[in-house]
């Protein structure tokens, strides 16, 4: 097991604090440096687990601050923006589309009608408040002169 340099141990600390597998990881540096790395070789570039306690104190300190922006800053990831994700899906409907694949067409437009927001569905949103949040305002006003005695005795009985 070869000592690897810092910056592949950089780009393998990086890795595990976004959550990323071993798998991932030892792909993705044999894909990006050309260097073969062992699963557990990775794993010990993760403070979290036990074959990573004696990780040198600034790899934690690296891994913690990507693990921290990785968890507050979800806005960098594509796939967490709804224009990302719409843009995918009209690719991959046009490539079904053109493959003459309908049921796999069908599902992706059913997908993006639900990301665009109940575009799918047939329910109506019912507004139970007025502006702000506050309560509706009904100005119903009747006065007794103008109700037949019919109406007041039903009102007066509780009807």
């Amino acid at each position: 097991m070869a000592a690897l340099k810092p910056e592949v141990k950089a780009a393998i600390v990086q890795m595990l604090a976004c959550y990323d597998t071993l798998s991932i990881v030892v792909d993705a540096i044999q894909k990006d440096f050309g260097i073969k790395v062992t699963p557990q070789q990775v794993e010990s570039h993760d403070p979290t687990k036990v074959s990573g306690k004696g990780l040198a104190k600034k790899w934690v300190d690296l891994f913690n601050a990507t693990r921290e922006r990785f968890q507050n800053e979800i806005s960098d990831i594509p796939i967490a923006n709804k224009a990302y994700r719409l843009r995918v899906l009209q690719r991959m409907s046009m490539t079904a589309e053109n493959m003459k694949n309908i049921g796999m067409t069908a599902q992706l437009l059913e997908q993006a009608a639900k990301e665009v927001g109940e575009a799918y569905s047939n329910k109506q949103k019912l507004e139970h408040s007025g502006p702000n949040g506050e309560p509706i305002q009904h100005n119903h006003t009747v006065s007794a002169e103008d109700l037949t005695d019919e109406q007041l005795a039903a009102i007066i009985a509780g009807k």
